[in-house]
C-alpha cells in the first residue's frame, strides 16, 4: 500500500532521519493492519521549537521528544479498513491520519542516555506516534500502556530494531 509520508524540517542534518521514517512509518502502519493509504505529516524541530507547540496545542509549558495530533479518534487495536473509506481525502484519495512532531535534540539525548543509536530512538518514537494515531494511548499505568508498549516492542523487533542493537 502506497502511504504518503510528508517531512518538513526546521533543523539541519535530518536526511537520514527522513529515510528512517519512509521505511518505519508504513511498516508500523502495515504492523497494525491498516487498510487503507494514508498521509502522515512529519515536523523535525529543536527542544525550543518542540516546546513552543506543546505549550501552544496541549498548555504543557516544556519540550517534549515527540507529539502526536491525530485527524480522527481510532480504537486500539482497531485500524482504519476499507470500510472507513468515508474517511479519505477526496483530493487525494489518502487518509490524512495526522501530524507528528519530532524534536532531535530530544532523539540525540534519549539515545545515549538509553544506549542505542539515534536511528532506533527516531524509530521507537515513530512507531509510538503511529501507534497515538491510531488511538493507542499511555496515560494511565495499566493495560492500555502496556498494550501500547507491546505493540511498539512486537513492530520494532519484527523490523529488526531491538534496545540492545545499534540499528
Amino acid at each position: 500500500m502506497e502511504h504518503q509520508i510528508i517531512i518538513e524540517t526546521e533543523v539541519e542534518g535530518v536526511e537520514e532521519y527522513a529515510d528512517a521514517l519512509r521505511q518505519v512509518i508504513p511498516a508500523a502502519l502495515e504492523a497494525e493492519g491498516v487498510g487503507l493509504p494514508c498521509e502522515v505529516d512529519v515536523l523535525f524541530t529543536d527542544d525550543p521549537g518542540i516546546h513552543q507547540i506543546n505549550l501552544e496545542q496541549r498548555e504543557v509549558d516544556r519540550a517534549t521528544d515527540v507529539l502526536s495530533f491525530p485527524m480522527f479518534e481510532f480504537t486500539p487495536g482497531e485500524p482504519p479498513t476499507v470500510e472507513d473509506g468515508d474517511l479519505l481525502d477526496p483530493g487525494t484519495e489518502l487518509l490524512p491520519l495526522g501530524d507528528m512532531v519530532l524534536s532531535v535534540d530530544h532523539i540525540r539525548t534519549q539515545a545515549a542516555e538509553f544506549g542505542h543509536s539515534e536511528r532506533r530512538e527516531l524509530c521507537y518514537l515513530a512507531v509510538h506516534s503511529v501507534l497515538h494515531l491510531l488511538g493507542y494511548d499511555h496515560m494511565d499505568e495499566g493495560p492500555m500502556k502496556r498494550q501500547m508498549r507491546a505493540r511498539e516492542e512486537a513492530i520494532l523487533g519484527a523490523l529488526g530494531i531491538r534496545r540492545e542493537t545499534e540499528n
